[in-house]
């Protein structure tokens, strides 16, 4: 392949990620909309946006394992199809029932594209280019994240949510088409057999290595709490605690979705220069965990407070981007895709089970105050849900303060 088709096909596929980041986070900017179109609980809300986590969390493993065998193009084609199908039932749903199958298929679309990314990162460039690449894809990919914020609400205030999942299909499907033309059929380095006994073996191998797990937790905890309250809880808890508009809540979303795109830029390139993994993985998690004390303890706060704490999370939250790299380099350099699969689990599995917990948390403490058919909500019926993402939050630290220290080497290959 040219540089310059390798180059576009590269674009092309971090179009892909950009669009599986407005899916994971899109729910928290349209909250209140698709509560008042299914009539639903907080609870069932947040089991609409954990579907995504789900299924996401399911296809994990299996992913680096097709990535390996029948080749990243393949997976990230077939992936786009299925997305635009669960963009356009999603937009259509005339019930919850439908929605929830919409946004299950979506998940499951949008599932394969962060493992494919980094394969053919693998495939295409120089290994000492991998962090850097990995770091520049989560960058992009971010923005995504960023247009689930502002633009995503604006766009529904124009357009109404519907139509902007029409369109987030027909850009899922396009992005598959351009795949499918730009990226080779045949990529170097792929296997070309299923190994069972191979793959299953080095699976055993990775769960059986004690030094995988603090990764994994550390990645649950961070990531998830992040996931969950970002992707869903973020913009009720604004508008019922602190007081704010839908619009002022949004840029506050922005705002956090922005700090932690640049964080993820930045913690990968700090980490490889100081070539320590732990030592910055430690404080941020622990200033991610402050955030969260702030969130519980303090009552509603101005925006000239709000904003610089959402943009502290955001900068924080970023930390769990080392956690691959932690689980890559205590395990075999054969089974990196599988290490980090697994460690990549563990953040998405703590956003499908937090989500709908702190929406069944909210709904406990909820007084029974309904407006035009929506339920509303008051300060304190955020409190337990708060503590529980916090909770979540200790977890992810005890996690980065149990990982091995890798002075960014395999040690593996370099044992201390």
């Amino acid at each position: 392949m040219a540089c310059s088709r390798r180059t576009t096909a590269l674009v092309v596929v971090i179009a892909a990620y950009v669009l599986s980041f407005f899916h994971r986070f899109a729910p928290a900017g349209i909250a209140t909309e698709l509560a008042a179109a299914f009539h639903t609980s907080a609870a069932s809300l947040g089991t609409l946006a954990a579907t995504y986590f789900y299924v996401y969390t399911l296809m994990q493993l299996p992913t680096g394992i097709l990535a390996d065998t029948v080749g990243p193009r393949r997976i990230i084609v077939a992936g786009g199809f299925v997305a635009a199908a669960g963009s356009l039932l999603f937009a259509l749903a005339p019930s919850l029932e439908v929605a929830l199958a919409g946004r299950t298929l979506t998940g499951l679309g949008v599932s394969v594209t962060f493992i494919a990314m980094l394969k053919l990162f693998a495939l295409w460039y120089d290994e000492r280019r991998f962090a850097s690449l990995v770091g520049l894809g989560m960058f992009v990919g971010n923005l995504g994240s960023v247009l689930a914020g502002t633009p995503l609400t604006a766009l529904a205030q124009l357009t109404g949510w519907r139509g902007v999942f029409v369109a987030t299909a027909l850009a899922s499907l396009a992005v598959a088409v351009l795949c499918w033309r730009l990226i080779e059929p045949e990529e170097p380095g792929t296997l070309k057999r299923f190994d069972r006994t191979v793959i299953f073996g080095g699976l055993a191998t990775i769960l059986r290595n004690r030094a995988s797990w603090p990764a994994v937790l550390a990645n649950f905890g961070i990531a998830g709490s992040f996931f969950a309250f970002a992707g869903l809880w973020a913009t009720p808890y604004l508008m019922s605690v602190h007081g704010l508009t839908k619009l002022q809540a949004s840029h506050h979303l922005s705002l956090y979705f922005l700090a932690f795109a640049l964080g993820c830029l930045a913690i990968g390139a700090l980490s490889d220069r100081l070539a320590r993994r732990k030592a910055v993985l430690v404080p941020m998690a622990a200033l991610y965990l402050a955030c969260w004390v702030v969130c519980l303890t303090a009552g509603p706060l101005p925006q000239t407070l709000t904003f610089p704490l959402f943009a502290l999370m955001g900068l924080a939250s970023s930390s769990f981007s080392l956690t691959w790299a932690c689980a890559k380099e205590v395990n075999p350099p054969a089974l990196s895709g599988m290490s980090t699969a697994l460690t990549n689990m563990g953040g998405f599995l703590g956003g499908a089970l937090l989500q709908p917990l702190a929406g069944a948390l909210i709904d406990r403490a909820w007084n029974g105050t309904m407006l035009d058919g929506v339920r509303i909500y008051a300060p304190e019926h955020f409190t337990a849900a708060i503590a529980c993402l916090a909770g979540a939050a200790a977890l992810g630290f005890l996690g980065a303060c149990l990982v091995h220290e890798t002075r960014a080497r395999n040690r593996w290959q370099n044992p201390a």
